[in-house]
């Protein structure tokens, strides 16, 4: 059934009237204010934004690279004699202190021969006794005109060649025993053993069969390389005194390790344009291994009253760097700056802010030049 016009006008009347009622009574609620100016609207009117205030002072510029450690010392731990190894004495990756056992070699064939020395020894020293007293029984005779000079003379030359091999025999004896010595094979320094190289059984060649590989992790280098036209200021830093250096081990929650510069190597790498310097780190802890990766931090200059700002507040556009300067008025200015150095997460500003202004580091993407802001943080 259908509605005649008549109806449809009263219908769409009274529709329009419930609505104004409606408006009229949530502006009388509101006090009769507009929109813009209803309590609690006014304070969310400003973008959300995180702050951060220009600071002058003392500043440390800095390198940043990736660096490798390694080890502060390696050796391939080998025999030094010929022989069958009998038994290793450590852990594969275990700590070790220097003069710590690490493998015995089969000691008995070089026994029998620091035995047989000791027995020469004997020999000539039994000899030697004999040949002195036969000395002194001649030299009574021929003080009595019983021998000729020639006799005595032939007896005094046969004392000396007793004691002559006598000495021979004990350096033989020594020479033995080092060699029986060097069956029992020990740590040289402190460090970390790596994985067999040689097991109980193997005939080990003296000085080029390897047993093991020992590690000095404590302390330890960090290896790692900058642009040479950052050397300048790296030598006038050293000559000022120790250069600390900072390196943080990617995924390790603990503070960043601190260490000292040992190392500039004497010539620049043609090919990259960099040169390797090291750092020396403690490593008790044992955080750093050798060939791990590590973020090194290596201060360069120190600036004096610096302006600087959080990287994070810097803007780019077709025309420049830029930031967000905050006014008293809660209201923000686009201002162009030109920067300098880099350290950290803080850059240095040469132009265009003074100390104590407030930029924006968080909300820039909604900010435009005059619009209304509201910190949240900073």
């Amino acid at each position: 059934m259908q509605r005649s016009p008549g109806k449809k006008l009263l219908l769409l009347v009274g529709l329009v009237a419930i609505a104004a009622l409606g408006i009229g009574v949530w502006r009388h609620q509101a006090g009769g204010k507009t929109p813009a100016e209803v309590p609690g609207r006014a304070a969310n009117a400003g973008v959300p934004v995180t702050t951060a205030v220009a600071s002058q002072g003392e500043i440390d510029l800095s390198l940043k690279v990736i660096g490798r450690a390694e080890a502060y010392s390696t050796v391939n731990v080998r025999s030094r004699v010929n022989g069958q190894l009998q038994s290793l004495a450590f852990t594969p990756g275990s700590h070790v202190k220097k003069g710590d056992l690490l493998a015995q070699v089969d000691q008995r064939p070089l026994k029998a021969a620091y035995d047989e020395a000791m027995g020469n020894v004997a020999r000539d020293q039994a000899q030697l006794v004999k040949a002195e007293a036969d000395l002194a029984r001649y030299e009574n005779m021929l003080g009595k005109g019983f021998v000729s000079r020639a006799d005595y003379d032939l007896y005094k030359a046969n004392l000396g060649v007793a004691r002559a091999a006598l000495e021979s025999d004990r350096a033989a004896a020594r020479a033995a025993q080092t060699q029986l010595d060097f069956t029992t094979i020990v740590a040289p320094f402190d460090g970390v053993t790596g994985a067999p190289l040689a097991y109980p059984g193997a005939t080990l060649s003296a000085d080029t069969t390897d047993i093991v590989v020992l590690n000095q992790v404590d302390p330890i280098r960090v290896a790692f390389a900058i642009p040479e036209d950052s050397l300048a200021a790296v030598r006038q830093s050293v000559r000022r005194g120790t250069l600390a250096v900072m390196a943080k081990i990617p995924g390790d929650e603990g503070e960043p390790l601190q260490g000292e510069l040992e190392f500039i190597d004497n010539a620049v790498d043609a090919t990259t344009g960099t040169i390797v310097l090291k750092g020396r780190f403690t490593n008790r802890d044992g955080r750093l291994t050798p060939g791990q990766f590590a973020e090194v931090t290596l201060p360069t200059t120190r600036l004096f009253d610096a302006i600087s700002i959080p990287v994070v507040a810097l803007q780019s556009s077709s025309t420049g760097t830029f930031v967000f300067v905050v006014k008293p008025d809660s209201t923000v200015e686009q201002r162009s700056i030109t920067t300098g150095a880099t350290t950290a997460d803080r850059v240095v500003v040469d132009k265009g802010l003074q100390a104590g202004e407030r930029v924006v580091t968080e909300g820039q993407m909604l900010l435009v030049d005059g619009a209304r802001v509201r910190i949240d943080k900073g």
